[in-house]
């Protein structure tokens, strides 16, 4: 039923939500709400996923808030994320 993500699939699917809800610079979505939602979807659950985010943010697509526990896409690389995310589900 469930199939194996590769590591830029979820990563597009990341940004994806967060790009959905609106959530681009100071409007930001919980950590911990976006690990649940996806983890019933990926194998290898939360750990997976988090590692995924950290490397999101040394990439710069992401911005933490309050202290970690929530996350934003980087409103100042906008187009970059746009085409990252088209790229990736579009093929």
């Amino acid at each position: 039923m469930s199939r194996e993500y590769s590591d830029e699939e979820i990563k597009a699917d990341i940004m994806n939500r967060l790009m959905r809800r609106g959530c681009w610079g100071g409007r930001y979505m919980p950590l911990d709400s976006l690990v649940n939602w996806l983890s019933k979807r990926i194998k290898r659950d939360g750990k997976r996923i988090r590692r995924l985010i950290r490397e999101l943010v040394k990439e710069g697509y992401l911005l933490i808030h309050k202290k970690g526990k929530t996350i934003s896409l980087n409103p100042a690389i906008n187009k970059e994320i746009i085409e990252y995310i088209e790229g990736i589900i579009r093929k």
